[in-house]
């Protein structure tokens, strides 16, 4: 079916457009409103709405819609969607809290005054969602709807690629995405920018099945123009909107500090990158750990290596064999559903710039070394996609998500060319001992965020020669005042099979899981768990007679705990020489320096309270002065408490910034 699909489009898509999938006359609008309600008035009581995940929603427009529906009764509304994307809010009438006071400021800073919030997914994290409106989301802000049953129980699960074919199952009427235009020679152009993953395979399902679909593009005037796929003829959409309201800040992710476990995953995964190969990266912190670790391998391998000898001393690692550790001289491939901040990163040190052919590679030599199929990040780097030049902008190519995140394709051994010694990083929740994966369901069945494209390419690492999959998380969490184990016996939501095992990365090392045994998995995962639990884990394997009865845990793989972390990142900054590689913001920050030590003190609060260790913390803010915190407190506005909580929640700041305080003395950046 799919590989149908993309034939079509590969032959004759834009004039298969032009006929019968939108057989209607382009019509133009300049207000969201008026365009929504040409919408009901087109298409009746009955919208079913798709709209794209991240940057891609048109956020007036779908406010209008979901406030007629709100008002209307008689009116049903069904969205089909993933990853709706709102700044942080104080419900209204709440008391503020230390994150609040931190958050307000730096959101109406950093999002303006005036971002539209998307009123259908306040309103489900409120649980006040109107009965006649649906949201159904392959794909959830992690952790956003633990707590809303609706959001729960209209999740739809998922691999990315096959959102296209659920949409017209599901009798999708409509489509709105955010656009880019840009004139050239009197001709107004239009890119799919951020977003052309899913809707071009949808158009091509639609007019296969002979039905018509009504596409709405509502232009932002900052949103990058991409060209390549990205770039559609206007007989795409039946309406285009021009909204002089539409004027507000992009959403951007503020960058957000790295932590020293992170640091150490993401240099552990950092040695299994290949030079001259493909590389494929999620999003967040550990995502970003890799991408400082493969630029100190690069600009600083000497250091890097001295590292990678102390770490051999320390943690669980590769066999020499095994290890990537030079300079990227061949340099690397892109090759991600996510584009994010740290391929920018990698272009601009000289490391992103393998570069593959768009055709057989008997017949031309490439230009293309990123290909995408949706993008989202920080300010800086829309910046740098809208200011994108010659080669730089025709090798970033955002196309299908269908083509991107597997091989069934026209093109198929193109594609197998293309991906070189290919590694895919993703991350995980919990690991079995086994080498199964969950990532986005609890055990009680409630899901934290979906399966995405997790799935895809971790399938694809089994299918592509000399390709690995890497599944990184960390080792332990706190749950309710405890420590828990992210290793465990087993769960019962795997996103991954035990059958499709690879390499597992915590901060204690890593684990080489293909082609081994029951038993030699289970070892290889128990010497990167945290010590404190790998002998019940160990027992529990032994109980069931999965691993030999007169096994015992080496002796290095007994010092696996927090503080071996903390004296690694301490040796390492000595080390390589560069303490900013390793720091909380290798990359720029969105916060300023006090807020930058307010973020991390906010963070030893949680983790304080996680372990019961609030009260120890307010009875040594007794001992400290106020004084030499004047300008964070400022910033929190909390110079004159008014109240019993005000007061301990200023006590509890001080205590945290005094405990920052001692880390950067450490040597610690963060």
């Amino acid at each position: 079916m799919i590989s149908d699909i993309r034939q079509v489009y590969y032959n004759d898509l834009w004039n298969a457009l032009r006929t019968e999938v939108l057989a209607m006359s382009l019509k133009y609008f300049d207000s969201s409103q008026a365009a929504a309600d040409e919408l009901w008035n087109v298409l009746g009581p009955s919208l079913r709405v798709g709209t794209p995940l991240g940057l891609g929603k048109p956020n007036a427009l779908l406010n209008c819609i979901y406030r007629q529906a709100e008002r209307d009764p008689q009116r049903e509304l069904t969205l089909f969607t993933a990853l709706s994307l709102n700044p942080p809010i104080l419900p209204a009438g709440a008391k503020p809290t230390l994150e609040s006071r931190f958050l307000g400021p730096f959101a109406e800073r950093h999002w303006g005054k005036d971002y539209p919030i998307l009123e259908y997914a306040q309103a489900a994290q409120e649980n006040n969602l109107p009965k006649n409106v649906r949201i159904h989301e392959f794909y959830l802000h992690a952790g956003s709807s633990l707590s809303s049953p609706r959001m729960q129980q209209d999740y739809q699960s998922l691999n990315y690629t096959h959102v296209a074919q659920q949409l017209l199952q599901s009798e999708l009427n409509v489509v709105v995405q955010l656009i880019a235009a840009r004139e050239e020679n009197g001709r107004t152009h239009y890119s799919l920018s951020c977003n052309p993953d899913v809707v071009l395979d949808l158009v091509d399902l639609y007019r296969k099945a002979g039905k018509r679909l009504f596409i709405v593009g509502v232009i932002h005037p900052d949103l990058p123009f991409m060209g390549g796929d990205a770039a559609v003829a206007p007989e795409t959409f039946a309406m285009i909107v021009r909204d002089p309201s539409v004027t507000h800040r992009l959403f951007a992710l503020p960058r957000m500090p790295i932590d020293p476990t992170d640091h150490a995953i993401g240099f552990h995964a950092s040695r299994w990158i290949a030079d001259g190969g493909t590389i494929q990266i999620g999003i967040g912190s550990l995502s970003e750990a890799v991408v400082a670790a493969l630029i100190l391998r690069h600009q600083a391998n000497a250091a890097y290596r001295a590292l990678c000898e102390k770490s051999d001393e320390k943690f669980s690692t590769p066999t020499p064999a095994q290890q990537s550790l030079g300079t990227f001289s061949h340099g690397l491939y892109g090759l991600s559903e996510m584009v994010m901040d740290g391929f920018m990163h990698l272009r601009k040190v000289g490391i992103l710039t393998r570069e593959v052919t768009e055709r057989d590679s008997r017949q031309s030599n490439g230009s293309t070394y990123l290909h995408g199929a949706f993008f989202l990040g920080s300010a800086p780097f829309y910046e740098w996609l809208r200011n994108l030049e010659g080669k730089d902008f025709d090798g970033l190519k955002m196309t299908r998500v269908s083509q991107v995140n597997d091989l069934y394709d026209p093109r198929e051994t193109l594609l197998r060319q293309q991906r070189l010694q290919a590694r895919f990083l993703n991350t995980c929740m919990e690991v079995t001992i086994l080498g199964g994966a969950a990532s986005e369901t609890l055990r009680d069945g409630r899901v934290v965020s979906g399966v995405g494209g997790q799935y895809n390419f971790v399938a694809m690492a089994h299918e592509l020669k000399d390709a690995r999959s890497i599944l990184m998380l960390r080792s332990t969490r706190m749950d309710k005042g405890h420590r828990r184990s992210n290793i465990v016996a087993s769960h019962g939501h795997l996103t991954i099979p035990r059958h499709l095992r690879d390499i597992i990365v915590t901060e204690y090392g890593a684990a080489d899981l293909r082609g081994k045994t029951d038993e030699q998995v289970i070892i290889s995962i128990l010497e990167i768990t945290d010590s404190e639990f790998q002998e019940e884990l160990l027992k529990t394997a032994q109980a069931t007679g999965k691993v030999s009865a007169t096994y015992r845990l080496p002796q290095k793989a007994k010092q696996n705990r927090p503080e071996l972390i903390r004296r690694w990142l301490i040796e390492s900054q000595k080390t390589q020489g560069d303490a900013k590689i390793f720091s909380a913001y290798p990359f720029g920050s969105d916060f300023t320096p006090i807020e930058q030590k307010l973020t991390a003190a906010l963070n030893f609060l949680k983790q304080a309270k996680a372990q019961n260790r609030l009260f120890k913390l307010l009875i040594r803010s007794l001992f400290l002065a106020s004084s030499d915190y004047s300008a964070e407190i400022q910033r929190m506005k909390l110079e004159e408490p008014l109240s019993f909580r005000e007061r301990m929640e200023r006590r509890l700041l001080i205590a945290a910034l005094a405990e920052i305080q001692a880390l950067i003395r450490d040597g610690l950046h963060f």
